[in-house]
């Protein structure tokens, strides 16, 4: 399949529906989801078609068998195994056999707006460009799988702090996920050139839109403040995050400057205006055209729409 080709999918939603997979297990009222394989995967053996996800995705293996890949890494799934992706990444994976594997996935708002705004900070391996696998033994998966039964039980109830109870949830796992994997994670170290560029950017990009956010930094980094940070030509750094991500720097950017304006939008006491210009926009009605052109909605819509109570 050639690469202008291949799925691109902004939810687990619409790449279930592309796949023709069952989705009255998926809520797509929020950008979280977490289920049992076994209920989606219904006649096996199963193998997708190679797609990018634009979400992060955990996946905990009690008892399954498969293979995965992503990007240029490819594994066995065998009982026992713990994996995760974050947005950007050509995958792909097949599935021989599922009796309980649970998938979590989630958008980077979800994460900055229930989790913690600043959760890079505290879990730089979810910028890491690609994490190995691993497998553990039965004792210390149950510990993992007490939590993520219990997000399980929160995403499926009533509660009007659901979200919430989630993000408390999820805290308490990607704390175990760093005490179990990545300890002493440190990115700089890890990976070819390439790799280390792409984290590099990702970190300075994350940090750039956080001092934004919080007023230390006014003026909006175009390609080239990036590029010059690493002594690079804007071109070949572009090159680069296009060809180990599949994504253009501007996309990048466009895809940062919405998720920073839908985590902005989610706290009520700060006005539209006032987030066009923390944001870089000259005029507020350039950020709503901008904001209504990636997502279909107006900033003042959406605002609305997570204000509404949900069920």
């Amino acid at each position: 399949m050639k690469e202008r080709e291949k799925p691109v999918f902004n939810s687990l939603l619409k790449q279930y529906l592309h796949f023709g997979l069952p989705v009255d297990q998926i809520d797509g009222k929020i950008d979280f989801t977490i289920h049992n394989l076994q209920d989606i995967h219904l006649g096996l053996p199963f193998k997708s078609p190679v797609y990018r996800a634009n979400f992060f995705s955990f996946v905990f293996v009690k008892d399954g068998h498969g293979k995965y890949t992503t990007d240029d890494l490819g594994f066995n799934t065998v009982p026992g195994t713990i994996y995760f992706t974050n947005p950007g990444h050509y995958k792909s994976y097949e599935w021989e056999e599922i009796k309980e594997v649970y998938l979590i996935t989630l958008s980077e708002s979800f994460l900055k707006e229930n989790v913690h705004p600043d959760v890079f900070e505290e879990f730089p391996f979810l910028l890491a460009e690609t994490v190995l696998p691993r497998v553990l033994d039965p004792e210390s998966f149950s510990e993992f799988e007490q939590l993520y039964l219990q997000i399980r039980k929160e995403y499926f109830a009533s509660s009007p702090y659901r979200n919430r109870l989630i993000g408390n949830l999820f805290v308490v796992l990607l704390l175990k996920i760093k005490e179990y994997f990545w300890k002493d994670y440190n990115p700089i170290y890890e990976g070819n050139r390439s790799s280390q560029i792409v984290k590099n950017f990702k970190m300075m990009l994350e940090k750039h839109y956080r001092d934004l956010s919080s007023g230390k930094v006014t003026q909006v980094f175009r390609v080239q403040e990036y590029a010059s940070a690493q002594n690079l030509h804007p071109n070949y750094l572009s090159n680069v995050l296009k060809s180990k991500t599949g994504k253009g720097i501007g996309t990048w950017i466009t895809e940062k400057t919405i998720a920073e304006s839908k985590s902005l939008l989610q706290n009520s006491s700060t006005s539209i205006k006032e987030i066009a210009y923390v944001l870089g926009f000259s005029e507020a009605s350039h950020f709503s055209n901008y904001f209504k052109k990636h997502t279909g909605l107006s900033p003042v819509l959406y605002r609305k729409q997570q204000d509404t109570p949900k069920s």
